[in-house]
Parts: C-alpha cells; sequence; structure tokens
C-alpha cells in the first residue's frame, strides 16, 4: 500500500544557483505537513554543475533525463511526464526550480484541494518577470483562454497541486505541460485556481522565448481538436467536407446560369475551376473524417483508452 502522502515535482534545467535553496524550503515545508513525502528533481540536459548539486541533496529523488550529442530531446514537459510518473504519492505538486513561486505556497494550494477539488492551480496574478516575458505570456492565456476556455487564466504557471488520479491514462508531450488543468477540465476534474505569490528571478535566466510559445501555440490546436472532436472526427472534417463540396456545387451551378443566358463567358475563366476544386477537396475532407472516424472508434473498441472517465461507482 502507497504510505507516500506528498510527491513535489521539480523539473531542472541550469538552476545550479537555486538548487540549494529551493531544496532546503521544500524540506522545511513538507516536514510541516507531518506527513510521508518525497521531493523529484529531473534533470534536463543541464550545461551547468546543476547535477552534481542535486547528487549532493539528501533526501532528493535524481531523475536524470538521456541527452545526445548536446541536442536536447525533451523539454519541460517531458521532465514532468517522467517525474510524475515516478511520483508515489496520493497528492502531486509540480513547481519550478527558479524560486519565482515560493515553496511556501504549497500549504496553501493543499488547504484549498481538501475542499473536495482535484486541482489546485496557482495564478501569477501579479507577475514579476521582464516586459517582454510578461506580455508575451499575457497574449499566449488571453488567446488560449478565448480557443479552448481552460477555466483557469494562467496556464503557465507551474505550481500546481493534483490528485494522483488526475494522471490515470495521461501522457504528457510537446509543450502540452501548458494545458495539463485544460485538458483533466474537459475529462471531468473538479478544477480552481487560487492567486500566488510571484518573485522576480534573482539567479539564472528563463527558458521561455518565442520558439516555445510557437511550439505552444500548435500544441493548443491539438488540444481544441482533441477536446471537441476527438471521439467524432467527422463531425468536424464531414461538415467542412460538406460546406466547402456544397459552395463549389453551387458556384457551379450559377457559372451554368450565367452561362447559359450568355451574361458571362467562361472561355477564359478561372472560376470553374475554383468551383471544382472546392468539390474536390470538399470529397477529400469528407472521406478522410471517415477514415479517422473508423481508425479512432477501432482505438477505443482495444481497449487502449476510453471516451470517459468514471469518477466513483456507488452501491445504494
Amino acid at each position: 500500500m502507497n504510505n507516500v502522502f506528498l510527491s513535489v515535482v521539480a523539473p531542472v534545467r541550469n538552476e545550479s544557483e537555486n538548487l540549494q535553496n529551493l531544496h532546503k524550503r521544500l524540506i522545511k515545508v513538507c516536514s510541516k505537513l507531518g506527513k510521508p513525502y518525497e521531493i523529484i528533481y529531473i534533470e534536463n540536459g543541464s550545461t551547468d554543475n546543476s547535477l552534481e548539486i542535486l547528487k549532493k541533496l539528501k533526501g532528493a529523488k535524481v531523475i536524470v533525463l538521456r541527452w545526445s550529442s548536446g541536442v536536447m530531446k525533451s523539454g519541460q514537459t517531458a521532465a514532468l511526464d517522467a517525474g510524475i510518473k515516478e511520483a508515489k504519492g496520493n497528492i502531486i505538486v509540480t513547481i519550478d526550480s527558479d524560486l519565482q513561486n515560493p515553496p511556501e505556497e504549497i500549504p496553501k494550494l493543499l488547504k484549498k484541494l481538501e475542499e473536495g477539488y482535484d486541482v489546485v492551480s496557482g495564478w501569477r496574478k501579479k507577475r514579476r518577470d521582464n516586459f517582454f516575458i510578461r506580455n508575451l505570456s499575457k497574449s499566449g492565456n488571453s488567446l488560449r483562454k478565448y480557443i479552448i476556455n481552460p477555466g483557469v487564466n494562467d496556464l503557465g504557471c507551474t505550481l500546481k497541486v493534483y490528485r494522483r488520479e488526475c494522471f490515470e491514462g495521461i501522457d504528457l508531450y510537446g509543450e502540452m505541460h501548458r494545458y495539463i488543468v485544460a485538458i483533466l477540465k474537459w475529462k471531468g476534474f473538479k478544477i480552481i485556481e487560487i492567486e500566488v505569490e510571484h518573485k522576480e528571478r534573482k539567479n539564472g535566466r528563463s527558458k521561455y522565448n518565442w520558439k516555445k510559445m510557437f511550439r505552444g501555440f500548435v500544441d493548443m490546436w491539438q488540444i481544441w481538436f482533441l477536446e471537441k472532436y476527438s471521439d467524432r472526427p467527422l463531425h468536424l472534417f464531414g461538415i467542412s467536407g460538406c460546406l466547402l463540396g456544397g459552395i463549389g456545387i453551387l458556384s457551379l451551378l450559377i457559372l451554368g446560369i450565367l452561362r447559359l443566358f450568355k451574361i458571362i463567358s467562361l472561355s477564359n475563366s478561372i472560376w470553374p475551376l475554383i468551383a471544382v476544386l472546392l468539390i474536390i477537396v470538399g470529397l477529400q475532407f469528407f472521406i478522410f473524417g471517415i477514415m479517422l472516424d473508423m481508425l479512432i472508434r477501432n482505438y477505443y473498441a482495444q481497449g487502449k483508452e476510453k471516451s470517459y472517465s468514471i469518477k466513483k461507482i456507488l452501491k445504494v
């Protein structure tokens, strides 16, 4: 039987100046809970001496991710996935290693979790980042809020508390760590967001840049598709195909009528080709939707995943 109450998962990349202070503060916070805990660090290709420092931290579990020829094979999402899968606690806390989210905020999130929530997400309402990062993140949050409506204001805040069952059957990849809350909301878990303190970065450099923003933008559309059409792709591609095909057929009819009454000449016109192209593309969309629908139905039929999750079974 699992006797670990709390697992703290912290990705690490080039945070050598913060690690000893972070670990000391995490131990102090977790010890006050009076329950068994573990602290897991995921070393993610640091080029400083972060790994050497991690090896000296007492009571820490360190996961070292594999790198090849200096090329990063995994980002923060993969690091979190590795740490979460290794975690033994009934409650999982994720936190960055840069100390911008103080570990002392963890008890506040745990207390809120006791009110019956499955996830308590931190909200960096008063951010202490530089102008570029702050506005880039703000723009991204606004767009994500409009497209996928995750139910929280700050998807990028790593400081979150989860019940262990939240991650059953979930694999994280790409830049999906920003969308964990959105995925869990879609699956029916009870989520709340509370304001947490955010400090200025004193040591090291931020890993957030426009490249991560672009990868996150692409993953956002994947989450949008999974949330709305993962179990019924024909509704998206079939309707789109019918719409395009319908516009093409209607265009041909209008062009034919206009030509019949000699209102226009089609001998040198590109519009008939465009109408035919719309019909062909529409037909391809419809066929693709049918094929994708069959593949997904086969996927669910093999029992690899269910299109629903059971919260509890009551005996009355």
